[in-house]
């Protein structure tokens, strides 16, 4: 009996030892963290720090989580409608849009308005604060955010104590992210650069804010951008480095003014960085542009992270960060296919003037009825419900009607040139003619001595970019085509595919939009523009998914954790952690695998960063603690 009892023992220490633990000194209701920081990146595909790593020169940069933090380079949104407004949602709220319902920027909802989509967060109920000149223009609310988030899980755990702010130069991606009791969200005002927040959260600017405006700031942004001080600050900042130096700084007096970080509870900050998007979509992943901006960000976040430091109770030894990305973007399709991808744009309007004439051929001849709605984006076409219930037929009719004269519609719209410039390429180097030289004079040779001295201080110059390889001309075109097609009625009652892509669709549901059905262009294909460039996202397609996951503070064991992980996961842990409620609709794992032993030092110095290996484990699984995690722990950065 006794040796029974003692191999017991031994067994259940064994199994107390195997377990990962989750440290217990941290708490939200005592102050521990002072301060959480989410930096979300718009657009910002994962493998950006993968293909430039040796360019990311600042310390405390994204190098902070790269080489101090827990770093998860595989994590991918498990969802098909990639875009800003879901993306932020599904980060505040561990849920994707069948848990938060948000689908899209914008759907129609044609009780609200039949002249035009309504936008995520838009509510006509309240009024913007904070405009420069008086006026009547219709506030913004998380009224469609259908689940709480981590910052409203904070605030009723710690009964409105916790101060939880949101900061983007867009609404949706100031707003979302925080949920529905934040204390407020800001965003600017896009003709003037001001920010403002809606009714919904305050009646009036605090005075810090209202400073803010009044200083030369965003006139300091716009001179930065090469701007028109005439025309339209966010169409110019939001395509600049500029815009988020102006965010950060933003950011900066909204810490100072409402003290976040010193008070006896947890504070939370969600900081959503606009720029890299509106810079992306004109010039796609691949341009130099795109490589500058990363470059820019990264001493952005360097200056930042270490103002927190220095701002913050306890510095950076008492704050924890987290760094993810709304969703990817893909290739433009002239750079894809000038590689030989199957890429191509869409005809949005040719195709929805096709299906129109489809339907009134089937439902109405003769005449020229709008069957569907006139603004369009995939991946949602989106059906005029009035017009088809006026002739008769219900939705699952309607949308079944859509699925059949599909492919006759697509097949219509034009094919795509076969070769093209890559956009962002820089043009064909062309070697000038070599001056002659000059007479062997005294003057002439102490000339070209200084001109060979300063051309030798001078650093190498960068290699051209290489020129891809251009396509056959007999290579065919590519053309728009079509993989899958759900309608809104086949997603509402789950009849999909029982695979990982079905799973994919299956959170991708909302019943936002009216009727509809849902299409899946093949990778690399997607809505074309005006001028015919540029990129997007949007799509299932696993560059649309990848952003970057990274943790630094306290309770993460520094290292690169290999093996899949989701932006759901972000809420799920920093939930477990804080020691409050996880939100209400959470789908998200703890990511125990990068946690500390509880018994681990919470303030010593930074150490190298290790590698593991882990794999996603399933919710009835249980993670693997990395080998000896050892004792190391974020402490207090110092700035360069």
């Amino acid at each position: 009996m006794e040796i029974h009892r003692r191999l017991c023992s031994l067994a259940l220490a064994s199994l107390l030892i195997a377990l990962p633990a989750i440290p217990a000194s941290a708490s939200a209701y005592d102050g521990k963290p002072k301060l959480v920081v989410l930096v979300v990146i718009d657009q910002f595909r994962e493998d950006y720090l993968e293909r430039y790593r040796a360019d990311l020169k600042a310390q405390h940069g994204f190098r902070l989580f790269l080489d101090h933090g827990a770093y998860f380079p595989d994590c991918y949104y498990d969802y098909a409608n990639t875009k800003t407004a879901p993306g932020h949602a599904t980060l505040g709220t561990g849920a994707y849009t069948d848990g938060h319902g948000i689908n899209s920027n914008e759907w129609w909802d044609l009780s609200r308005s039949t002249k035009r989509p309504v936008t995520s967060v838009e509510d006509d109920r309240y009024k913007l604060v904070g405009l420069l000149t008086a006026g009547s223009e219709a506030g913004d609310s998380p009224r469609n955010e259908h689940a709480s988030t981590l910052g409203d899980e904070l605030r009723l755990a710690t009964v409105g104590q916790s101060k939880v702010f949101g900061i983007s130069l867009k609404d949706r991606a100031a707003i979302l992210p925080v949920g529905h009791s934040a204390n407020a969200a800001y965003w600017v005002d896009a003709k003037s650069g001001t920010f403002v927040t809606s009714t919904y959260y305050q009646n009036a600017l605090p005075d810090w804010a209202t400073t803010f405006n009044a200083s030369p700031r965003a006139q300091q942004a716009l001179d930065e951008a090469h701007g028109d001080s005439q025309k339209n600050f966010f169409e110019q900042v939001d395509v600049s480095p500029s815009g988020n130096d102006y965010e950060l700084d933003f950011a900066r007096a909204l810490i100072t003014g409402e003290q976040l970080g010193h008070h006896p509870t947890t504070d939370m900050l969600t900081i959503s960085l606009s720029a890299n998007d509106g810079l992306g979509h004109r010039v796609g992943p691949d341009a130099p542009e795109m490589h500058n901006m990363l470059e820019q960000l990264d001493q952005q976040l360097d200056g930042f992270f270490s103002w927190l430091d220095q701002n913050v109770d306890g510095g950076l030894a008492n704050g924890w960060i987290a760094l993810s990305a709304d969703h990817g973007v893909a290739s433009t399709p002239e750079q894809a296919a000038s590689l030989g991808m199957d890429a191509a744009t869409w005809d949005i309007p040719k195709l929805i003037a096709g299906l129109n004439d489809a339907m009134n051929g089937k439902f109405s001849p003769g005449e020229k009825i709008d069957y569907l709605l006139t603004h369009q984006e995939l991946p949602y076409i989106q059906l005029n419900q009035p017009a088809f219930e006026r002739a008769g037929i219900n939705e699952q009719e309607a949308e079944d009607a859509i699925v059949v004269a599909l492919p006759a519609a697509i097949q219509s719209l034009p094919a795509q040139p076969s070769v093209h410039t890559p956009i962002g390429t820089p043009p064909p180097i062309v070697l000038a003619t070599p001056p002659k030289p000059e007479p062997h004079t005294r003057r002439s040779r102490a000339v070209a001595e200084q001109q060979a001295k300063q051309e030798a201080e001078q650093p190498p110059p960068a290699p051209a970019t290489p020129q891809p390889l251009q396509p056959p001309a007999s290579k065919l075109a590519p053309h728009p085509s079509v993989v899958d097609v759900y309608t809104r009625t086949q997603l509402a009652s789950g009849a999909l595919p029982p695979d990982e892509f079905g799973m994919r669709i299956a959170h991708s549901y909302s019943p936002n939009g009216g009727w509809y059905v849902m299409l899946i262009p093949p990778a690399y294909q997607m809505n074309g523009n005006a001028a015919g460039t540029g990129t997007t996202h949007f799509s299932a397609w696993s560059y649309d998914r990848h952003v970057p996951l990274g943790f630094y503070g306290a309770p993460f064991q520094p290292g690169i954790y290999y093996g899949r992980a989701e932006p759901v996961d972000f809420a799920a842990t920093f939930a477990a952690l804080l020691g409050v409620n996880q939100p209400s609709a959470s789908i998200g794992h703890i990511l125990t695998q990068a946690l500390k032993p509880v018994a681990a030092t919470p303030e010593a110095p930074l150490t190298p960063k290790t590698t593991h290996r882990t794999r996603r484990s399933a919710p009835s699984e249980k993670s693997v603690a990395p080998d000896a995690p050892g004792t190391d722990a974020p402490g207090s950065i110092t700035p360069p």
